[in-house]
């Protein structure tokens, strides 16, 4: 089972010839590309889902529970419909009022959000949970509290757990720790590829491809899975770069 996580980079004009609306179709060949089973996206806007939506049509965007609205930046599942059988899920803030829309708290920037689904892989009765979320890029208070909320739900969970996403820090910090064994739940899957930690490990490059700081990029995996192979992408796809973060994927056995 393939899991790709991508920033989407939100519509920015300040990007100039790396607008959304001039490397759109760059993320679809992306994703067609690669063809996760499970993509777990930040950063998306209504808009942008929308298009991704109808722009892969071998894909469902899973939005049980959410209310949708234009100010949000989204983080987003999507799923391959002959691979994947989405059975329930839903999204919350990671504020102290995690009900209540746009909530934050913290120092926060932005309001943060947790998506979930729970599903299973075509053939296998076997049921997990797939999560995606975008830390805080300004408050490192807030990636504590937001990665201690999100530690709480996954030690509630009884099936496993992937949990995918643009943390907006990088391994060894507190948020980090967490999230990850042996303080935490999960393990990293860049960590059990025997992936190195340099140059080549950070994700964030600004559209330039020359990675600037930050494996700010995770894909955790609880331990009913095995990673098998996986990579960031850093090639460019017709002439650009698709997002101002390297994708990430990695190859997975459930248990």
């Amino acid at each position: 089972m393939r899991i790709m996580t991508l920033n989407l980079r939100f519509p920015n004009p300040k990007d100039g010839n790396n607008f959304w609306y001039v490397r759109k179709k760059s993320v679809v060949k992306l994703i067609i590309s690669y063809s996760p089973d499970l993509l777990a996206t930040q950063e998306g806007t209504l808009a942008q889902l929308n298009y991704l939506a109808r722009e892969l049509p071998d894909y469902s965007l899973f939005s049980e529970g959410r209310v949708w609205d234009e100010r949000c930046q989204y983080p987003s599942i999507f799923y391959r419909k002959s691979q994947i059988t989405a059975c329930d899920g839903g999204e919350f803030w990671l504020s102290k009022t995690p009900g209540v829309h746009l909530s934050k708290d913290w120092d926060s920037a932005f309001p943060r959000m947790l998506s979930f689904m729970r599903a299973k892989k075509s053939g296998s009765g076997k049921l997990f949970w797939f999560a995606t979320t975008h830390l805080d890029n300004i408050s490192s208070e807030a990636r504590i509290k937001q990665a201690e909320i999100i530690r709480e739900w996954i030690e509630k969970r009884q099936d496993p757990v992937i949990l995918a996403g643009d943390f907006n820090d990088v391994p060894g910090s507190e948020a980090y720790k967490i999230l990850v064994k042996p303080t935490g739940p999960l393990l990293d899957s860049w960590k059990l590829l025997d992936k190195p930690e340099n140059g080549k490990s950070l994700t964030h490059h600004g559209f330039t491809g020359v990675p600037q700081w930050g494996r700010l990029d995770w894909i955790l995996l609880d331990e009913n899975f095995n990673a098998v192979d996986g990579d960031l992408v850093r090639e460019e796809i017709d002439g650009r770069y698709p997002s101002d973060h390297f994708p990430y994927w990695v190859d997975i056995d459930i248990v």
